[in-house]
């Protein structure tokens, strides 16, 4: 029987291999039950374009509920949009579209990120 973290894992790698022939950078998320987290990926170049958290000292003290994670999502979208980059892929990491990641989702959106 597959421990939680192995189904995890195949959940991850069944969404990301569908993001990969977009050609966008990809927007992962990595969610822990205390912290989320964010970050625009060049899967070509294999570089992370731009990051946000909710251990970054602009974020300090606004905790990782569902608000927490709308803050981190506006200020990757920021970040991103100070690089130029506006077109990305949500690539939702194996978490179910739901609660945390719903809300950085929308909060990148309404930042002015599209996908």
């Amino acid at each position: 029987m597959k421990s939680p973290s192995e189904k995890h894992d195949r959940r991850a790698q069944r969404v990301r291999a569908k993001l990969r022939a977009s050609g966008r950078p990809r927007l992962s998320i990595h969610r822990s039950n205390k912290n989320i987290s964010a970050q625009i990926i060049d899967d070509v170049k294999g570089v992370t374009l731009a990051s946000a958290s909710s251990l970054d000292e602009t974020h300090k003290g606004k905790g990782s509920d569902k608000d927490g994670a709308a803050a981190v999502g506006k200020l990757l979208a920021q970040r991103a949009i100070e690089k130029g980059i506006k077109d990305v892929v949500f690539d939702r990491g194996g978490y179910i579209f739901h609660g945390r990641v719903k809300a950085l989702a929308d909060a990148a959106r309404e930042g002015g990120l599209n996908f």
